[in-house]
């Protein structure tokens, strides 16, 4: 057997052990915060193409994420979230590149 293979299986005995009682799991807190792309856009007031134009965004994804057809994730959703708390540092770091 491989030593990938080997890793698998030892991964899946371990996880049962933990399941089943028998060795200690360990935990890891997970941020599930959720983001309103459109409470954000609307709270500064702008249009989806004043938005997308502003902080890089393309205009069918933002409609896709408004939609809820998709959800930011990793960089994307921490760019919003620096976007909703201080949009006017985002926009001065963008003019200067």
């Amino acid at each position: 057997m491989s030593k990938a293979g080997k890793q698998i299986i030892k991964g899946a005995q371990d996880a049962l052990a933990t399941l089943q009682g028998k060795a200690p799991g360990r935990v890891h807190a997970i941020r599930a915060t959720e983001i309103d792309v459109r409470e954000i856009r609307e709270h500064l007031n702008m249009t989806q193409a004043d938005f997308s134009e502003t902080f890089g965004i393309p205009v069918p994804t933002l409609k896709k994420w408004e939609a809820g057809a998709r959800v930011p994730e990793g960089p994307a959703k921490a760019y919003l979230m620096v976007i909703n708390k201080n949009p006017s540092a985002v926009k001065r770091a963008l003019q200067s590149v």
